[in-house]
């Protein structure tokens, strides 16, 4: 089983920044970003879930869940990685996004 704590500990810290982040900031970019990010985690756990299944997109749930749903997101996706490379591959998008959101 890989370790997924990298993966985990990076989604927590962004959805945690999300939380403490200024309903101006959410509007500006933020919420877009983590969104974003949500439905491409979703995307590639549901691809890894289901190949070949048209892959479901995760709704917008409005600015205030966007750090619920990059949670949801990941955790799932951190129960179908199969290598070290992909951990490094999905920590290395929230990141972006991360930096992308201003949090």
């Amino acid at each position: 089983m890989v370790d997924t704590t990298p993966l985990t500990q990076a989604v927590d810290h962004f959805a945690d920044r999300l939380r403490a982040a200024p309903q101006s900031r959410l509007q500006r970019s933020a919420a877009a970003e983590a969104l974003a990010l949500a439905r491409e985690l979703s995307r590639r756990a549901q691809a890894v879930e289901e190949p070949g299944a048209e892959p479901r997109e995760m709704p917008d749930a409005g600015m205030f869940a966007v750090a619920d749903q990059i949670l949801v997101a990941a955790h799932d996706l951190a129960l179908v990685l199969h290598s070290d490379d992909e951990v490094g591959e999905a920590v290395r998008l929230v990141e972006e996004a991360r930096g992308r959101a201003g949090v």
